[in-house]
């Protein structure tokens, strides 16, 4: 008789824990249910990178000597400078600059040792396609300013996202 008691005092105790840590996640379920949402809708708003941010990368080609630096610190000798030596002023020439941002690592090298600065990163971080190869830009492609998130008037600007103060439990609020 003593046993059987033990076994329902024991099986409840183990109910009312089950039943307590239920209660404990919906209580949480409930919390978030009355937040704001913290996604972006990427088309319509879109997130503003730091000031840091390694987005494609920008080139002037009236700056630009054919010296190569570019091409040996990149540590997969990505970018393609095309030249050649011109006679009358005893000068290189530049014919054609192509980046290829399919296999490009963005690690910033090419621009941090370009010697005139014709080389600099952006803050252009689209850059999807369907067909890889349409990822191979010439020096055309690369001189084209982007347009600045800040200035798109067909999306809200989030800015902050991947800065939330610690402890920060509120949505995202877009401009």
């Amino acid at each position: 008789m003593f046993d059987f008691l033990t076994n329902v005092k024991n099986y409840s105790q183990q109910a009312l824990q089950a039943a307590r840590y239920i209660g404990q996640g919906f209580a949480v379920t409930f919390d978030h249910i009355n937040r704001a949402p913290t996604t972006i809708q990427y088309p319509y708003e879109r997130l503003i990178p730091s000031e840091r941010f390694r987005g494609r990368i920008h080139f002037e080609f009236d700056k630009c000597i054919a010296c190569e630096v570019c091409v040996r610190v990149c540590p997969i000798n990505l970018p393609v400078v095309d030249w050649q030596f011109d006679k009358a002023i005893k000068k290189k020439q530049l014919k054609s600059y192509s980046i290829d941002f399919g296999v490009c690592i963005f690690c910033g090298n090419c621009v941090e040792y370009c010697p005139t600065n014709c080389l600099s990163m952006t803050e252009e971080y689209e850059l999807s396609v369907y067909d890889r190869h349409e990822l191979n830009y010439d020096q055309v492609a690369l001189g084209r300013l982007p347009l600045a998130i800040g200035q798109d008037s067909l999306s809200n600007q989030i800015r902050g996202l991947a800065y939330l103060p610690k402890g920060s439990l509120e949505g995202h609020t877009s401009l």
